[in-house]
């Protein structure tokens, strides 16, 4: 059975499990009390304003609490997307080393959970094998392969972000900044004691090399030196890498842009960020199309589970679906009548914005200057707004 059942019906149904008050008891044990709603809210199945309404349903939210904080650390992570633009994708200031201490590709022991490290192994384990990890495990990830085996945490970022059901570009990357340094004031470091404290017994890392003091790890952060890799040879390496894949699967059925089926109608735009529940507005005469855009997978490569998580739910929502590059979406769409849909970051910079004219619902009222501070953007977005 899959982790994520691509259904909206999952989706309400586990926003109705949430309970607050033990997210915040338990939300750092990787077996504790998350929502496991991050691949539904990224892909837009629901936006972070039904969540919160959701949850307010069965329990009190208070604007304090952890829940909301979290659900704030996404928005945040959007408003500096949305001002630094392509700049996320580089290092925001210096970490503890120069960029070019740090190398552009990720070692094959890492690749093939083969570190001796066991946390490292069964988080690259589990990454494959479900498309997702809990956020305690990624940053574990994060930071033994930038401070510990001197990774580039863009490379690593990049790689993760293939690989996950719930990769989202801002989320992704500057949560691998902030683990780096890079994008905060110190890197972020673990070692054994903390993997025991939060993980399952299977994840212990004892007598490895994060099985130090924390004044050890911070003196291996700064140093240029890469920690020693594993010595297991190929033929032993405990899995293989999925493939990450630029073109949809051919068994997805997906056409190429047409302008026929759309021609003189209006149409609806579903992309792989706005899978929810489609506008009440729209008129019996509109035509429900799916896009992909070739430039954007090009650029970032997704795994199968992943092609096929996000075209499962398309598939309900629309008439047709189609692969193309940008050129050829947009003359396929000169014919209809008008094209709407909702704007979105991942899409936005390659499709017109008068085809996604719609805004997809903020949960926090809208910074209008950028704001470097996490603290600060989030003491203005939340003076004067409540939950309760």
């Amino acid at each position: 059975m899959t982790l994520f059942p691509p259904t909206l019906e999952e989706a309400r149904a586990r926003i109705a499990t949430v309970n607050p008050a033990e997210y915040s008891r338990s939300r750092n044990a990787l077996n504790g009390a998350v929502t496991q709603l991050s691949p539904y809210i990224t892909h837009g199945f629901i936006s972070l304003p039904e969540v919160l309404e959701g949850v307010r349903l069965h329990h009190s939210v208070r604007t304090q609490d952890k829940f909301v904080f979290e659900l704030g650390w996404r928005e945040y992570f959007r408003h500096v997307w949305q001002h630094r633009g392509n700049g996320i994708f580089k290092s925001l200031h210096e970490g503890v080393l120069p960029d070019e201490a740090y190398a552009d590709e990720i070692p094959v022991d890492i690749l093939h959970a083969s570190t001796g490290v066991a946390a490292i192994d069964m988080a690259v384990k589990t990454l494959y094998a479900t498309g997702y990890l809990h956020n305690h495990a990624r940053m574990w990830l994060a930071s033994y392969m930038v401070h510990l085996r001197k990774v580039h945490w863009r490379a690593g970022a990049d790689w993760m972000y293939g690989h996950l059901l719930d990769g989202d570009l801002a989320s992704n990357h500057l949560s691998w900044q902030w683990v780096a340094g890079t994008g905060s004031h110190k890197p972020y470091l673990f070692n054994a004691e903390n993997v025991s404290r939060y993980a399952p017994s299977a994840w212990h890392s004892a007598g490895s090399v994060i099985d130090t003091t924390y004044e050890e790890l911070d003196h291996l952060a700064r140093s240029p030196l890469s920690v020693a890799p594993s010595s297991v040879q190929a033929d032993d390496f405990a899995i293989d890498e999925p493939l990450l894949i630029t073109q949809p699967p051919t068994h997805l059925n997906l056409f190429t842009p047409n302008s026929n089926t759309v021609s003189g109608r209006d149409v609806w735009l579903v992309h792989p960020w706005s899978l929810g529940k489609l506008p009440e507005h729209l008129s019996a005469n509109t035509v429900i199309v799916g896009v992909y855009v070739a430039e954007f997978h090009l650029a970032w490569p997704w795994s199968e589970k992943r092609w096929q998580f996000v075209n499962s739910r398309m598939t309900e929502l629309t008439t047709e679906r189609w692969y193309g590059n940008t050129a050829s979406i947009i003359a396929a769409l000169e014919s209809a009548n008008q094209v709407s849909g909702f704007s979105e970051a991942h899409v936005s910079t390659f499709l017109p914005a008068t085809m996604l004219s719609e805004m997809t619902p903020c949960l926090f009222p809208q910074v209008d200057r950028r704001c470097d501070s996490f603290a600060k953007w989030w003491k203005m977005v939340s003076a004067g707004w409540s939950v309760e």
